[in-house]
């Protein structure tokens, strides 16, 4: 029988009612500021797509956020205590640091402005200590949304923002490291302080110039991420090069817009977590392209197509999955939580989508994507479901998802979200397929803000 855990009620009034009587404090220069949120997500699925979990599902999640600033320029200080716990799981959930996160200082950092370093109307800050990033399109270094927790990192973080259009940011840091890690830890959502060291590295940068052809913009960036074992966390031994060119034009009402982006991954990473696992060379990489057209009048609809395409494993010496680092997937592919099916990572899909906002308050997106497996000897994108011998085709199903997101007042957002994947050849005849020939997901979220 699935365990009831008792609600967080206590600790969401205390949040709630520490972030209204901030509002109250008088603060006649502006300096400091106070701000919670707190998010509470139900979702249901029913015919899981993933190997080794239960059939059909419910979680029931809660993000609290506390957010504390004082800026004293050019000087800024901040720190966030988030607190992220799920209900109603048991051992079949899959639940992960990805859904529990209790009680965390995520952000800890002071900010220096330097002002026009880098000549008149330039701006330039350098961060130290605890923060979230979102950098370049957010595929590979990002603050996660969607998900219950989000990504953290802590070390150096120094943009530069020049008045002719160039931008460029650099970033040396320890990826927090979620904890608890371990199922039954997370299932009574223990409360364990988040690691970061020298055994997880992530540094690079990017750099862009806008209009560099015609209208468009033009980003390149680059990140290394080096990965070794500690005592209790055996790891792929991952070292990772990884480079991006990106062109984007972003959408505006009566125009076309567009954007493409190709990484390219080198380096080296065990075949497992295994001690004596062999090392192997890895050449991955993923395309992102899309194109759209905004209408001007009404809903101001965006119609677009897209096209994902990340590498699978193929046979052979080299490894070839790519690997999305810490970056996002909501925005392009699907939503994580129970669903979390698809990500970048052996995976070739076209797709269309339909954005519109019916008015200032409400925003909404419908998008259609068939799916194969790049590579048909590895695991379809984030199911874990494989057959090594290929015999069971390369074409996983076809996916609808969408989103209704509505603004009741300035402090309460409710959302829903719902998937549909009709499984194909490949998700219901491989060795480890989860029986079914559909997989339903729902979510229902409310947000408030204070």
């Amino acid at each position: 029988m699935r365990a009831r855990a008792p609600l967080p009620g206590g600790l969401i009034c205390c949040v709630l009612a520490t972030a209204a009587t901030a509002q109250t404090v008088p603060d006649t220069e502006g300096r400091f500021r106070l701000s919670a949120t707190e998010r509470v997500r139900y979702e249901l699925i029913d015919g899981q797509a993933r190997a080794g979990f239960n059939e059909s599902d419910d979680l029931l999640n809660f993000r609290t956020t506390v957010l504390a600033e004082y800026d004293a320029a050019p000087v800024k200080l901040a720190a966030e205590l988030w607190d992220s716990r799920v209900y109603r799981a048991d051992r079949g959930t899959p639940v992960t640091t990805n859904e529990v996160n209790a009680l965390e200082l995520v952000q800890a950092f002071a900010e220096v402005a330097l002002g026009d370093v880098a000549g008149p109307g330039s701006k330039a800050t350098v961060q130290a200590g605890r923060f979230m990033l979102n950098l370049g399109s957010r595929r590979l270094v990002a603050a996660d949304d969607y998900r219950n927790t989000t990504n953290g990192y802590t070390g150096l973080h120094a943009t530069l923002a020049t008045k002719v259009g160039w931008r460029a940011t650099a970033i040396y840091t320890l990826p927090q490291q979620r904890r608890p890690d371990d199922l039954d830890a997370l299932l009574d959502n223990e409360v364990a302080v988040d690691r970061e060291g020298s055994n997880l590295v992530l540094w690079g940068g990017l750099a862009s110039r806008a209009r560099a052809i015609g209208p468009a913009t033009v980003e390149m960036s680059f990140f290394h991420l080096g990965e070794r074992d500690r005592p209790g966390r055996p790891t792929r031994d991952r070292s990772l090069n990884t480079a991006a060119l990106r062109v984007i034009r972003d959408p505006a009402p009566g125009r076309f817009d567009l954007e493409v982006e190709g990484i390219v991954q080198r380096g080296r990473a065990s075949a497992s977590t295994a001690a004596v696992a062999v090392r192997q060379p890895v050449a991955a990489w993923f395309l992102h392209a899309d194109a759209g057209y905004t209408f001007a009048g009404g809903w101001k609809p965006r119609v677009s197509v897209e096209y994902d395409h990340a590498s699978g494993d193929g046979r052979g010496g080299r490894y070839g999955r790519f690997d999305t680092l810490l970056g996002m997937r909501r925005a392009d592919l699907a939503p994580a939580g129970l669903y979390n099916a698809i990500a970048r990572t052996n995976i070739a899909s076209p797709g269309v989508r339909v954005e519109a906002t019916p008015d200032r308050r409400t925003d909404l997106f419908l998008s259609y994507r068939p799916m194969w497996l790049a590579s048909r000897f590895d695991a379809f994108s984030s199911t874990g479901v494989r057959d090594a011998s290929g015999r069971s085709g390369n074409f996983a199903g076809h996916q609808i998802d969408g989103r209704v997101r509505h603004r009741l007042s300035r402090t309460l957002m409710l959302e829903a979200d719902v998937v549909l994947l009709a499984k194909g050849r490949f998700l219901r005849d491989a060795p480890n397929a989860p029986p079914g020939h559909w997989t339903r997901y729902v979510s229902f979220n409310a947000v408030a803000s204070f």
